[in-house]
């Protein structure tokens, strides 16, 4: 089978594929003239493209390129059709061919839908269905003989118009195609068409048309299952009776198989009763059904997912019902944690198949024995379960020269389907292709009824407790499984129970490794959910070392959006895709809310943290942790936002218990993490954070070190921003004059000082006194920083607002335009400090009533700063209120009073309702209402 490839908008034909073919979509068409078809020559050539018949290529191409498929086949071109014996060979595996397809896209040339009744920006939306079902129903496509299995065999088939429109699938349009072709419904949803009568199948073609006659026989060889050599010239009505010997013949061969099978009792080889309390889990269940038993082949399906999300237990159910459905079938279950075990299950299942020779020593060959006893007829209809093969190196290794892998081992036969578990996507891809069901948490619903399944008292399950306890156990059914067995043991409420995973992590991971009786699970394996997983890390640990140390990593960082860039750094990208490719298999890991973040599942988080605690490894990875945070804060400032991603995980590591207190790295973390939680207006937050710092640096380094007078001026900025004015201005005094002395006048860190003092007596109304401070520091930063130095340009800009508090307007004004050009020329539009000279600028023009300058200053301002400092920041509020302001002097009464409110609402909860910013808020508002019932007065008089 050759395919195409469309990479980088090139279509490009690539050589026969191995029977392990990529996924690939399957185009199915009418043939227009053949002058105008793209032939494989052409293709071969470089002759294709200027074809009329290229068009259906290239939209068999795009689609599946939405479809996240990069190859495809045509008939047109795929077969070298000058090449009898591959035309032969490719006509017997067409319907195989169609039945491997991810998709079948049916492209119908003779059914246009004109772009004008698009009814969506969406270009896979249908169109109104009035428009087109008329010719839909009418199309040339129907009539041919081909159509039938294209139609039969693929799982997916999807319409389009001419102009690539989507009108459907055949699911959503089978009452449609049943009518016009008269297919059994059934058929169309994927029946086994062996249980259509033969006379039935031959009906469904009795109207159609090929080009060539003996097409009529050839296009049904799948519909029937059934091979045969192709004659071109023997014509129509010799090719029919030849495949109605082929099919009467195979139908003789399979009731003389079944007679010979009736008297063998097939074997029920299942260790665990049928689960009377397994809930949900239909969808999964139906797919499975619909995967096995399809007659073509040996069907083979994984179930993979998170540890103790239910797989083994969705497996079972799937062979109690399939064994219920179908009497005859033998079911074994092979255990498979490693070649052994599955060594000892072949044997078990050999004697009892009764496969002569399986007795005769240890020494026989118990997987070839039943491999070729199930892959020959007698021994009919079988299901293989392969529970918890989640070790890939079992099926691709060879245990020693000269022996099979055991993935060569397994049994074909179209009367057998086979299925694994496994928690490694991975390994569930090489086992099993692209049949692979990925098994998530339950949702709310069928959390609750698991729950109420497995509780002595089922009335505990409609407390409002319910909900809370499953969203605490990630509704993991192995978690509630276990959960349900404590609560019944002990006699707990639900509450209870609560309350106990509240405990301390050390006391969550006891409760969660109490060990309880499961009678579907195996007893020499460890059931509860805190001690499930610790085979996968061992996995993980030995097969892939890189993600084992991200997963250690993650384990010492908040669980939620980990962004890849905090990650320890590796040179080799493609060792981090298999790390994170590692991870994501086993579910350990899922994409989180941000660009290249990840989210750890909770309770993997809080079970590495256990077993790098028991591998005495937990203090180690979370003095790397602050490490690395360390290494990534450390160049944090406001200007660059780069920084927020990281805030939630230092905050973790900086809580974490094992974080030695007086370590340097962490107290040098816990200083960068302040001023993050300031620069990020967060002043209440960075207030205990610089606390805690300077009890550490008081204790260690003395209360008048640099690093200790750093940290209470950082305390100071807090109170500032908090508006504890008094608080502030105490402070600054006392680290101005401790710094005077200890540092000396002119060193930086005492003009950082002044410029604090300065701005706290200018909140305060001492506006001479911020002045002087002001004029003092800016001369000094102009003469040790230089002119356009940002520090100098802040020092401008603070005595900018102190001259419009004065009321010095002109002043204020031609200075405000000086720093603000210089800002922008220096530190660019949108530097948070070029907007704050935005802002005063904006204040400056609306107090000389130059009100359409100062609103369209004062929305570019707010907008920016919605977008770089977001909508809760301090400094975005105050833009908030200034705007509401100038909107007020603009007589818009109502805008300003409700977008003063909306602030208002704001800094009440984010500030607090004594925050200045907020008690100013609330005065306008209340002079507003005031003046607003005063007009109203006055236009009653």
């Amino acid at each position: 089978m050759r395919l195409l490839e469309y990479s980088n908008g090139k279509v490009t034909l690539k050589g026969p594929q191995p029977d392990n073919a990529p996924h690939y979509a399957i185009l199915s068409h009418t043939w227009g003239p053949d002058n105008e078809e793209v032939t494989y020559r052409d293709l071969v050539d470089g002759t294709g493209e200027a074809k009329a018949g290229y068009e259906k290529i290239r939209f068999c191409a795009e689609q599946a390129k939405r479809d996240g498929l990069r190859y495809f086949w045509v008939d047109t071109c795929c077969i070298d059709k000058s090449n009898n014996t591959e035309l032969s060979t490719a006509i017997n595996s067409m319907f195989r061919w169609y039945q491997d397809a991810a998709h079948c896209y049916v492209y119908l040339a003779d059914v246009s839908v004109p772009n004008s009744t698009t009814q969506s920006t969406n270009s896979q939306d249908s169109p109104p269905r009035a428009l087109w079902e008329p010719a839909f129903r009418s199309s040339r496509w129907f009539t041919r003989g081909w159509t039938l299995q294209e139609l039969l065999a693929p799982a997916s088939v999807k319409f389009f118009s001419k102009e690539g429109k989507r009108l459907g699938e055949k699911r959503s349009l089978e009452q449609q195609i049943h009518e016009v072709t008269g297919v059994a419904v059934e058929a169309l949803r994927g029946g086994l068409l062996s249980e259509f009568d033969i006379d039935e199948r031959f009906r469904w073609s009795e109207t159609r048309q090929t080009k060539h006659e003996e097409d009529m026989a050839y296009c049904l060889l799948g519909i029937f299952g059934v091979f045969m050599p192709l004659i071109y010239g023997e014509g129509k009505e010799h090719a029919i009776r030849r495949l109605k010997k082929e099919v009467a013949d195979a139908r003789n061969r399979d009731d003389a198989a079944h007679k010979s099978l009736e008297a063998k009792d097939p074997i029920w080889m299942v260790p665990f009763q049928r689960n009377a309390s397994f809930t949900s889990r239909e969808s999964e269940l139906d797919r499975l059904r619909q995967a096995l038993f399809t007659g073509h082949g040996t069907p083979k399906i994984a179930i993979t997912g998170l540890g103790g999300v239910g797989k083994t237990q969705i497996a079972l159910e799937l062979a109690c019902r399939i064994r219920a459905e179908q009497t005859r079938c033998s079911v074994m279950w092979i255990p498979s944690t490693s070649r052994e075990s599955i060594e000892q299950a072949y044997r078990h299942a050999a004697r009892e198949l009764s496969i002569p020779g399986c007795d005769d020593d240890d020494k026989a060959d118990v997987v070839k024995l039943v491999q070729d006893h199930l892959t020959g007829e007698r021994a009919g209809q079988w299901l293989l379960v392969f529970d918890n093969a989640d070790d890939v190196s079992i099926w691709v290794d060879r245990p020693a020269p000269g022996f099979d892998r055991l993935i060569d081992c397994l049994p074909k036969s179209s009367r057998g389907s086979i299925v694994f578990t496994t928690r490694d996507k991975k390994a569930a891809v090489k086992l099993a292709g692209r049949n692979v069901v990925e098994l998530s948490e339950m949702d709310e619903t069928a959390g609750k009824q698991l729950l109420h399944n497995h509780l002595i008292d089922a009335d505990l399950c409609d407390q409002e407790d319910a909900s809370s306890l499953l969203a605490r156990l990630t509704y993991l059914p192995l978690a509630i499984v276990q959960a349900a067995a404590y609560i019944n043991e002990n006699g707990l409420s639900l509450r209870e129970y609560l309350s106990l995973l509240e405990e301390q992590e050390e006391d969550v991971i006891d409760l969660l490794s109490e060990d309880f009786e499961d009678e579907g699970r195996y007893h020499d394996m460890q059931n509860p959910v805190a001690t499930t997983w610790l085979i996968s890390f061992e996995q993980i640990r030995q097969r892939d070392r890189l993600a084992a140390d991200y997963l250690s990593f993650m384990a010492c960082v908040d669980a939620k959006d980990i962004p890849q860039s905090l990650l320890p750094p590796v040179s080799s990208r493609k060792k981090v895709t298999d790390a994170m490719g590692t991870l994501k298999a086993y579910s350990f890991i899922t994409k989180g809310g941000a660009d290249s973040a990840v989210n750890i599942h909770r309770l993997v988080h809080m079970a590495t943290r256990n077993w790098l605690r028991k591998e005495e490894l937990l203090l180690t990875w979370t003095d790397k942790a602050i490490t690395r945070l360390l290494d990534v804060l450390t160049d944090a400032n406001e200007h660059n936002q780069e920084w927020r991603p990281y805030m939630p995980h230092a905050h973790y590591t900086l809580n974490s218990s094992l974080a030695h207190e007086d370590r340097n790295d962490r107290v040098y973390l816990l200083s960068h993490y302040g001023r993050c939680l300031d620069y990020d207006g967060r002043y209440r937050e960075g207030e205990a954070q610089f606390e805690q710092l300077l009890k550490i640096e008081k204790r260690v380094l003395g209360e008048e070190h640099p690093n200790t007078l750093g940290s209470m001026h950082n305390l100071a900025i807090t109170y500032y921003g908090q508006g504890r004015l008094g608080e502030a201005e105490s402070l600054g005094v006392q680290v101005l004059e401790t710094r005077k002395r200890v540092l000396g006048e002119e060193h930086p860190d005492i003009l950082g000082s002044m410029n604090l003092l300065a701005i706290t007596y200018h909140a305060q109304g001492r506006l001479g006194e911020a002045e002087s401070l002001q004029v003092q520091e800016l001369e000094t930063r102009k003469r040790v920083l230089g002119e356009e130095h940002p520090d100098t340009l802040l020092s401008i800009s603070s005595l900018v607002t102190t001259y419009y508090g004065q009321g010095r307007l002109g002043e204020a004004e031609s200075l405000g335009v000086q720093v603000l050009e210089t800002r922008k020329r220096v530190l660019g539009e949108e530097h948070p400090d070029t907007l704050v000279s935005i802002n005063n600028l904006a204040e400056i023009y609306r107090s000389q009533g130059r009100l359409g300058e100062a609103e369209s200053l004062g929305v570019q301002v707010l907008e920016t700063r919605k977008r770089v400092l977001g909508e809760e920041h301090p400094y975005t509020l105050c833009n908030k209120g200034n705007l509401a302001r100038t909107w007020r002097y603009q007589g818009r009464h109502g805008e300003a009073s409700a977008l003063m409110e909306s602030c208002f609402q704001d800094q009440q909860r984010i500030l607090g309702p004594e925050h200045p910013d907020t008690l100013k808020s609330l005065g306008f508002l209340n002079e507003w209402n005031i003046e607003n019932k005063v007009h109203e007065q006055v236009e009653l008089d």
